[in-house]
């Protein structure tokens, strides 16, 4: 089985998916045959095809959808004109189921069991690779909310920290204020002091025979 492709699809691809669906229309063929045609030729499992084709492919074709299936309509009423009464010969070897020449398949594809149960295995593959991948990221995702979870933790503890930063630094500048106002006031009484220590100390001056004598 080709592995499941994890990258989008391209315009492109959609139109190899487009031509070769629409060719098997025509041609009578199932879908399913042609979901395996493409998935050969980009890589991707059928499953992957037939889901890419019924959920955004088809809806753009639908004008060429009717155009092919008119066709396949032409190409049967041919073969019936050509061979009324031929009758396909019963293959054991073939997995797909019989079909009369010249009538028209009640279905719009004849799918065989075998097919279907194929078609069901390749999507049970693609289901669970999606779900393996929807796990992972869930994971992923927890572990950037557990640290988005922490990040804003710490960004509040850090908040707290710089408010009681904030709080001791006003109440430092407040007793640094008081106390150059305290050393500012004990400054001016020393000066004043001194001034008063210096008045009340007697003064003295020398007469002209060289004799101290007290001033009052």
């Amino acid at each position: 089985m080709t592995a499941v492709r994890q990258d989008a699809w391209t315009p492109d691809d959609d139109l190899i998916l487009a031509e070769i669906t629409l060719r098997h229309i025509r041609e009578g063929s199932t879908q399913l045959s042609a979901f395996e045609e493409v998935g050969q030729r980009i890589g991707r499992t059928a499953a992957a095809c037939g889901f890419r084709w019924n959920s955004c492919v088809r809806k753009k074709y639908e004008a060429a959808i009717q155009i092919a299936k008119g066709q396949r309509q032409k190409r049967n009423q041919t073969k019936k004109i050509e061979s009324p009464s031929t009758v396909s010969t019963i293959d054991t070897t073939n997995t797909e189921p019989v079909v009369v020449k010249g009538e028209t398949p009640n279905l719009e594809q004849a799918i065989s069991i075998e097919s279907v149960i194929r078609f069901l295995r390749q999507w049970k593959t693609t289901y669970q690779e999606l779900t393996q991948q929807i796990k992972f990221l869930e994971k992923e995702l927890q572990k950037k909310e557990d640290i988005l979870m922490e990040i804003t933790s710490e960004n509040e503890q850090i908040k707290r920290e710089v408010t009681e930063v904030q709080s001791d630094y006003r109440t430092v500048n407040d007793d640094y204020k008081a106390l150059i106002q305290i050393m500012d006031r004990a400054r001016k009484m020393a000066f004043l002091a001194a001034e008063e220590e210096d008045a009340s100390k007697p003064k003295f001056k020398m007469d002209a025979n060289g004799n101290l004598e007290r001033i009052d």
